[in-house]
């Protein structure tokens, strides 16, 4: 990381490596595991600002998208491990068991040399690790605070960890193609 308070675009020679993101990926995933912790059985109906999903609906497919990852990260490529999972009757207990797989699989030797392969964004295009991590510490750090706002609190998440993802997020194209349906991410907000 820069040693400067501005965080640096991840396209620049002084922007985290992919080592770099594996760290700041594991405080977003830890933050969201403390986070998810604080939920009780009555807050899974409760709706998010992601729509259509309640929080139990929100948890299944950040574990899905923990799952997802972890077996990219391993290079199996399986479209299998993103199909949508349930919770079962302690959504808490498995968001937490998905989480840890995701932490133990980044942390493996040799993460931040594999390519990715991500079927939600390519079926045949293998992405390099920095940016495969990229889009799950994005993915974390947004899910994070959607999860804080249906529980009606706040997430604490480092600034080093916020910083990564803004910039990372600014990489991100806007305009109409985020309207369209099944767009992986809507309108830019303020």
């Amino acid at each position: 990381m820069p040693t400067n308070s501005k965080s640096v675009p991840p396209g620049t020679a002084d922007a985290p490596t992919a080592a770099d993101l594996v760290v700041l990926d594991a405080k977003a995933v830890q933050a969201s595991i403390d986070l998810v912790a604080q939920a009780t059985a009555a807050d899974m109906t409760k709706p998010t600002p992601c729509i259509g999903w309640t929080l139990y609906g929100l948890l299944a497919h950040m574990a899905t998208e923990h799952y997802g990852f972890a077996a990219a990260s391993r290079g199996d490529a399986d479209p299998a491990a993103w199909k949508p999972r349930s919770l079962g009757d302690d959504p808490v207990r498995a968001y937490r068991a998905s989480a840890e797989h995701l932490l133990e699989a980044f942390a493996a030797d040799g993460v931040p040399e594999r390519k990715f392969l991500l079927p939600e964004f390519s079926a045949d295009q293998p992405f390099p690790a920095r940016q495969a991590i990229s889009f799950h510490l994005v993915d974390y750090v947004v899910h994070s605070w959607d999860v804080a706002k249906a529980l009606g609190t706040t997430v604490e998440l480092d600034d080093d960890v916020v910083e990564a993802a803004f910039d990372i997020a600014m990489i991100v194209p806007t305009g109409a193609a985020r309207l369209a349906p099944g767009a992986v991410f809507g309108p830019e907000m303020p």
